[in-house]
């Protein structure tokens, strides 16, 4: 692949978010294993998750408002909706996994698979039309 194709590929958003998506949920899970074996004995465990969500979601802001959707200013508001995405993606996320796991009997690991992948695309699509979007 040469210069200008591989410059071509990156310019494609979807495949940036992608990338920055991967590497944002590595980092998550990576995080809250660390610190989860570091304070387990310390802290409850909702304690040790919202920190991690807080650090998590910080992150992926910098990595999307940077990498993936390039967009200048509007720092604090932007930080704010990128918090409203993620938490309207947590409530739908639990409450797909309820209707599926404890409504239809579907095994956890493939509910978990089905909803990551839909707020991974719904978490696109607001992220460009509502966190980062251009005026």
């Amino acid at each position: 692949m040469n210069n200008q194709a591989l410059i071509a590929l990156l310019s494609d958003a979807r495949l940036r978010y992608l990338m920055a998506g991967g590497f944002n949920t590595l980092f998550a899970y990576a995080l809250n294993l660390g610190m989860y074996a570091w304070l387990h004995e310390r802290l409850p465990l909702v304690v040790i998750t919202g920190g991690c969500a807080v650090l998590s979601i910080s992150v992926a802001f910098l990595v999307y408002k940077l990498f993936v959707f390039a967009t200048r200013g509007n720092w604090l508001r932007e930080y704010v909706r990128c918090y409203l995405v993620y938490g309207g993606g947590a409530v739908v996320s639990i409450a797909l996994l309820s209707v599926m796991v404890d409504g239809w009997g579907m095994s956890f690991w493939l509910a978990q698979a089905i909803t990551t992948v839909g707020i991974v695309l719904l978490s696109f699509v607001m992220h460009r039309r509502f966190t980062f979007r251009s005026h």
